[in-house]
């Protein structure tokens, strides 16, 4: 107890001293701060600073003046302050950022599941405890995300950083995701340090190689957070034909190939990505003449149109659609969409097949996507087992006080 009255004592010198502006939080709103969960809406303040600028570490207090942790702020965002220390005595300075990233570094290379991998994730948010900045490496190079205004604003200082810490050639930044327009922020992104990647970068996983265009692919280039489900999902497809829907770069055919698949059709949107997935596959020793079939359309639109054939049957199907909940109005829309596409999948299943399906929208819970999943299997009359369920890979890793970190689920499907 003294400990505890001794570190509350020294949180009011420290408030007193500091000249940083104060967030005084609405009565009874504390308990979610005290439990260290990284966000704190508006609807929980009482008092925000008046002059701070937005962007700047604002020290947050309960409504009886207690400190409580320290943040930044940006009255834009519906989500006011992100948390970065509950430590009284840790200023948010140069060395803050360099032992947060250090941390989130020496994770990944103790990871036993990304050894030999050179495209995996190095920080990852609020989950590494430096909310809103995602960083990739890719090969040499690292891909840097910026989701907040106060990243934004660092993202330089973190980029000399990152490229000091991890000897990589260059830092390209690709913040051009749909968040940034809750913090009033345009989309961004080029060589923020370092030099640029001279065409595409080429990594490894399992053994595999895979080219990656870091400045024109979705995301980050390369979802390394499949990485794990990759090679679960390959194990099953020794002798089978595979349709590889929302295919993007080919990652999951090319695990399903080396595990012994007969046949995979990649089924994308993109013609960009479905010709790098011939040259992954090419750069791998297979020929896609002979081992796959590229389709180029709306996964929906051509499921849809194959219900009828016989022709189009497989032992495999795998669904990794892009996220459909992109906001709280989006979510019944989204669950319709998952609903529809899983019924379709599961009508071209031949008995015994099995069905690998993902949701990477946060906004779903694991729960409610077994649901949605449950109707479809209704719908489609097609009774099923569940053999596996599935999360993003270790370098994905999520804070136990922030379970909205858990974005990735999926179900390993047996189709009777």
């Amino acid at each position: 107890m003294r400990e505890r009255t001794g570190r509350n004592q020294q949180g009011r010198n420290q408030q007193g001293r500091d000249q940083q502006g104060r967030v005084v939080l609405n009565p009874g709103r504390e308990r979610p701060v005290r439990q260290q969960h990284p966000w704190i809406f508006s609807g929980a303040i009482a008092q925000l600073p008046e002059e701070l600028p937005d962007g700047e570490v604002v020290e947050v207090c309960a409504a009886d003046g207690q400190w409580l942790a320290r943040g930044y702020l940006n009255r834009r965002s519906q989500i006011q302050v992100r948390l970065l220390s509950w430590e009284a005595a840790e200023p948010i300075d140069a060395a803050f950022w360099q032992r947060r990233l250090q941390s989130a570094l020496a994770l990944r290379a103790s990871l036993p599941e990304v050894q030999g991998c050179s495209a995996l994730r190095l920080v990852n948010a609020e989950s590494d405890y430096l909310p809103g900045l995602t960083v990739d490496r890719m090969g040499d190079f690292l891909v840097l995300q910026a989701g907040t205004l106060a990243i934004d604003r660092r993202k330089q200082e973190l980029a000399d950083q990152l490229l000091a810490m991890t000897g990589c050639q260059g830092v390209v930044e690709r913040s051009d995701m749909a968040a940034r327009r809750l913090e009033g922020l345009p989309p961004s992104s080029g060589l923020l340090a370092g030099n640029p990647p001279e065409g595409l970068v080429e990594v490894e996983e399992a053994g595999m190689h895979f080219a990656v265009d870091l400045l024109r692919g979705q995301k980050t280039g390369f979802y390394t957070d499949q990485r794990a489900n990759r090679r679960r999902v390959a194990a099953y497809c020794a002798g089978g034909r595979v349709l590889n829907a929302f295919s993007y770069t080919g990652a999951f055919a090319l695990h399903a190939l080396q595990a012994g698949a007969s046949q995979v059709t990649n089924l994308d949107s993109s013609l960009d990505a479905l010709a790098l997935a011939e040259q992954n596959l090419r750069r791998n020793g297979y020929d896609p003449d002979l081992l796959t079939a590229n389709i180029a359309g709306d996964v929906f639109a051509v499921l849809r149109d194959w219900q009828e054939d016989p022709a189009e049957r497989y032992d495999v199907v795998i669904l990794d659609p892009p996220k459909f909940a992109q906001n709280q109005g989006a979510i019944e829309r989204a669950l319709r969409g998952y609903k529809e596409i899983n019924r379709l999948a599961l009508r071209l299943l031949r008995p015994g097949g099995f069905l690998a399906t993902f949701s990477c929208s946060g906004l779903v819970s694991a729960e409610l996507f077994q649901k949605v999943v449950f109707g479809a299997a209704v719908d489609a009359g097609r009774p099923v087992q569940v053999l596996e369920w599935l999360r993003q890979s270790a370098d994905h890793p999520v804070a136990i006080t922030f379970p909205e970190g858990e974005y990735l689920k999926g179900l390993l499907l047996r189709v009777l």
